[in-house]
């Protein structure tokens, strides 16, 4: 597979970076008529594909709105509004389910594959390159890109060789998870050739916090946790979703999406987390639902109570912030100490230590100035023949299958363009 073929005319289009975005480019391009060789540093594609949405793949968010999908990605957003228009999340998921792949939506709109599997979503992929025709050459590390002029004219390999063809398309990732590949070359050949890059650094990461209860609560999960951030005793913002309690802090889709900012604060000062397990009840609900669990379950002793308040894992670490006995029967406890639990629930402190680093991310934010591409076809405005894909662009995407979607419909336009004469 890694032996080039001897192609008189060369490739009409050269893709570098074997992931997500690099795969839907090929794959279109060799499709709509082009030759097409796909070259991956790595020794097989999609590395990180394969471990994405822990090994399940949030493979789009089905959202067929393509205004409210826009504004998911916030001010940058507006960019891709001509981009969805050609290939956005109705496209995506008749690709998937035109070529077997049956998909599923759960909580927040997150689309997965049927069989939980992210390897079914490879499969897909690599069987559209197979069926195209797309020449893949793995193991082969790109060390620049070749100008003259206002033009690519080749991608230099490690050694020295200069690989040729009409198009070139860059989707080499950002900087997250770096041992599936992603190191951010692509950002310096971009600098190199002029263009503007934003600094990448971590954006949908998970929490270290400085709290042991916190770590103790390792594995137990919450769909409908607000959580407040602190800094200098002043709230400066607050938002609703799941979180998960780690071995090291907190993660889950709401911490993700909020560790850019939380990031941004920390660099100021000392930052804590206010978690309200019951967002949906003010705290005269919340006390009125313990009341009724402890007046139906009034002659059983606080520990085998417990657990039809919170998760049976969380029942030793709330009582551990409490001066509750777990022994002492339901019918024994004071109001006072009722209330004092109703508290305790809707505001658990913890302490921010950092943010996991990009070994960790599971999107970088920054990369290439996005006033620098022309989304109708993801071509450079400095290079006409170079189309840019993927986690190289200077998107910020939430948790949710956005980022994916991104890789999806700027690999499918910048290979659908690139394939023309």
């Amino acid at each position: 597979m890694n032996q080039l073929k001897n192609k008189k005319d060369g490739y009409d289009v050269l893709v570098v970076g074997g992931g997500p975005a690099g795969m839907m480019a090929a794959g279109r391009a060799a499709e709509a008529g082009a030759r097409v060789l796909l070259v991956e540093k790595n020794d097989s594609l999609g590395k990180k594909l394969l471990i994405t949405g822990g090994g399940r793949c949030n493979v789009t968010n089905a959202e067929f709105d393509a205004r409210k999908l826009v504004d998911k990605l916030g001010d940058k957003g507006k960019f891709l509004f001509s981009s969805f228009s050609q290939f956005g999340v109705p496209e995506t998921f008749d690709f998937f389910h035109l070529k077997n792949m049956p998909t599923k939506v759960e909580a927040e709109k997150r689309a997965f594959p049927v069989s939980n599997k992210a390897q079914s979503v490879w499969d897909t992929l690599v069987t559209y390159l197979q069926k195209n025709n797309v020449e893949v050459l793995s193991d082969t590390p790109v060390t620049g890109l070749v100008k003259k002029g206002s033009e690519i004219v080749g991608v230099q390999i490690g050694n020295k060789k200069i690989l040729r063809a009409k198009k070139y398309i860059l989707a080499t990732g950002g900087k997250s998870r770096p041992e599936t590949g992603s190191t951010g070359e692509g950002f310096l050949w971009l600098k190199e050739l002029g263009h503007k890059v934003i600094e990448p650094d971590v954006a949908l990461v998970p929490i270290e916090t400085k709290d042991g209860w916190v770590k103790q609560a390792q594995g137990v999960s919450f769909s409908n946790v607000r959580v407040s951030v602190f800094q200098n005793n002043a709230q400066q913002f607050s938002k609703t979703g799941k979180i998960l309690f780690t071995h090291f802090g907190l993660s889950g889709p709401l911490i993700l999406n909020m560790s850019k900012d939380i990031g941004e604060l920390i660099k100021y000062g000392e930052v804590k987390l206010s978690l309200d397990l019951f967002s949906d009840l003010d705290h005269l609900a919340l006390d009125a639902h313990i009341r009724t669990i402890f007046e139906t379950n009034q002659n059983k002793k606080l520990k085998n109570v417990f657990g039809l308040l919170v998760p049976p894992k969380m029942v030793p670490v709330i009582l551990s912030l409490t001066s509750l006995d777990q022994e002492q029967y339901v019918n024994k406890i004071s109001k006072e100490s009722r209330l004092a639990l109703g508290r305790i629930f809707k505001q658990l402190f913890c302490q921010v230590h950092k943010l996991l680093g990009t070994e960790k991310a599971i999107v970088t934010s920054g990369g290439l100035a996005l006033e620098e591409i022309d989304f109708k076809t993801m071509q450079s405005k400095l290079y006409p023949n170079l189309y840019c894909v993927g986690d190289v662009l200077n998107f910020d995407r939430p948790s949710g299958g956005y980022s994916l979607q991104i890789c999806w419909t700027t690999g499918y336009i910048a290979g659908d363009h690139a394939s023309k004469k």
